[in-house]
């Protein structure tokens, strides 16, 4: 038997492997993505909940003058756990947050007495915010 005839006689079989193959490879790359898109979204919302959490200890703290609600060691934990959040996330999420880091490194100490360093980490919080959101939107 030539393998021209056993091609034609197993036409059906080869085409539904080849579906087959082919299905079994989309469903795989889709469920990849699928996973992808949730871990994202996941750590999207984590990253928005502490990224209003710090906000509110920068108007607690400069604002109110409330050392209790504006600790700035609760202000250290939100931005260990927001930088911690971010690499799970794809850029320019990860350098926001590390810019977050930083005006707080540089700024914290000045809250309740001065608007530019009051300025200077809402803005870092305002950016990073934006960034997960634009991150959210690209998902499919």
């Amino acid at each position: 038997m030539s393998i021209r005839t056993q091609l034609k006689a197993n036409t059906v079989a080869l085409i539904s492997l080849v579906v087959a193959l082919a299905s079994f490879s989309y469903s795989t790359w889709r469920n990849e993505r699928s996973e992808h898109n949730r871990t994202i979204r996941q750590a999207s919302f984590q990253l928005l909940t502490a990224l209003g959490e710090m906000q509110q200890v920068v108007y607690h703290a400069h604002y109110d003058r409330d050392t209790t609600r504006g600790n700035p060691r609760t202000g250290w934990v939100y931005v260990a756990a927001i930088n911690d959040f971010s690499a799970t996330m794809p850029e320019p999420v990860p350098m926001r947050a590390h810019e977050l880091l930083d005006a707080w490194r540089d700024h914290w100490e000045k809250l309740g007495t001065d608007e530019a360093d009051a300025d200077a980490i809402s803005e870092a919080v305002e950016r990073c915010r934006a960034a997960v959101v634009e991150r959210l939107k690209t998902l499919n």
